[in-house]
């Protein structure tokens, strides 16, 4: 059976779309509250940078509002908005590894931007978190969005398809070669772990 609160909060966002798409820039600004947090979140996990990460948002935003007579009302907002949010992380990847030569993707944040998680976990719960930043990144940036857009976010293998713009057994294959190094890496962290620290960090910075 169909969720009522989920059929109308689609209808309520097409609604916004549509005022939004005829240049309601009430709509423009209930659409960007609505999604900012998830979407930074998202993408301060693919960049770690948060400065970069507040920039790609804004890009995002602003290339989704530039396009929104290309929305289609069958998919959800979000999803559209990442997928776009995605390929400009990639391109920001591409051009810092271009610069860089070598993009250390095992680096971890600052004391700063730790400061206001670390206070409420555990010693333990800290050192998995430790573990599992430095495993995750250093995965492919592919396996890296699928891991968080399938744990984090709880998006299904065919919404992170359409994310990544990849056919659906690709999502899979990344899912599982992820979750293979992910334990090849971390022989002492469950996959509930990684349950638990995608839980843990629902904002970040």
């Amino acid at each position: 059976m169909a969720d009522p609160t989920a059929a109308a909060n689609r209808v309520y966002e097409k609604q916004l779309i549509d005022r939004a798409q005829g240049g309601d820039r009430d709509a423009l600004r209930e659409l960007v509250d609505q999604h900012k947090d998830r979407l930074f979140a998202f993408v301060w996990r693919m960049v770690r940078q948060h400065h970069d990460a507040e920039e790609i948002c804004q890009d995002a935003f602003l290339k989704a509002f530039a396009s929104l007579d290309t929305f289609l009302s069958e998919y959800r907002f979000s999803t559209w908005l990442f997928t776009i949010a995605y390929r400009v992380c990639l391109n920001h990847l591409r051009r810092k590894r271009a610069i860089t030569s070598d993009l250390d993707f095992a680096s971890l944040p600052s004391g700063g931007e730790q400061t206001s998680e670390a206070a409420f976990e555990s010693e333990e719960a800290g050192r998995v978190r430790q573990l599992i930043w430095s495993a995750v990144d250093r995965l492919s940036a592919p396996q890296r969005a699928s891991i968080l857009l399938f744990y984090r976010h709880e998006l299904t293998c065919h919404e992170i398809a359409r994310v990544l713009e990849l056919p659906l057994a690709t999502v899979k294959s990344h899912l599982h070669r992820a979750r293979n190094r992910l334990r090849e890496m971390l022989e002492s962290v469950t996959e509930q772990d990684l349950r638990d620290y995608c839980n843990l960090t629902g904002s970040a910075g």
